[in-house]
């Protein structure tokens, strides 16, 4: 995007840290109304790793009322002991995730798509390929990776272990709950 960043979040939320991809800041900036941009923002910040709340409440310094309810409710929730809010069942943890899952799962992952996938155990030289064999599309990229996990490890690919390479990765689990839903 040339000539600078979009007028609302350039305002609210600081790029330099690479939080937001700029396929994102377009989809946020095409939404018509300043609420609907903003539930973009939200629905798009939990699959951007741990680093992207803590920037977004810093950059609600001019909204320091906003920032402060937030962090209330997440004490609340720490105290009240939801903090397992991302817990799935068993029987959700120990299946192989579907085509349509980890289709999903590929839109959602950011930046890390790449050190979730070697920590899923594919070989640089295979993630490599993924990138290059799909140079136009990071989303097939990222799906022909965790299709060649899938398949590779067959029923040992679990959604516990996507689950584990996520964390591991820095990636919120609340991106696979999305996903699964």
């Amino acid at each position: 995007m040339g000539g600078g960043r979009p007028k609302l979040l350039s305002k609210i939320f600081p790029f330099k840290e690479n939080i937001l991809t700029e396929s994102q800041v377009e989809d946020i900036e095409s939404e018509l109304t300043n609420r609907r941009k903003s539930l973009k923002l939200l629905d798009i910040l939990p699959s951007r790793g741990p680093r992207a709340f803590d920037s977004f409440l810093r950059s609600l310094d001019e909204f320091s009322w906003v920032r402060d309810k937030l962090l209330v409710e997440l004490q609340s929730r720490h105290r009240t002991g939801s903090t397992d809010v991302w817990r799935l069942p068993d029987s959700v943890l120990l299946r192989v995730p579907s085509d349509r899952e980890l289709s999903r799962l590929a839109s959602h992952l950011g930046a890390e798509w790449e050190s979730v996938l070697v920590d899923l155990g594919l070989s640089a030289e295979a993630v490599f390929r993924c990138r290059s064999d799909h140079a136009l599309s990071t989303h097939a990229a990222v799906l022909a990776g965790l299709v060649q996990w899938r398949q590779r490890e067959g029923k040992k690919a679990t959604v516990q272990r996507l689950l584990q390479s996520l964390r591991a990765a820095d990636v919120h689990p609340s991106v696979l709950q999305d996903v699964l839903v």
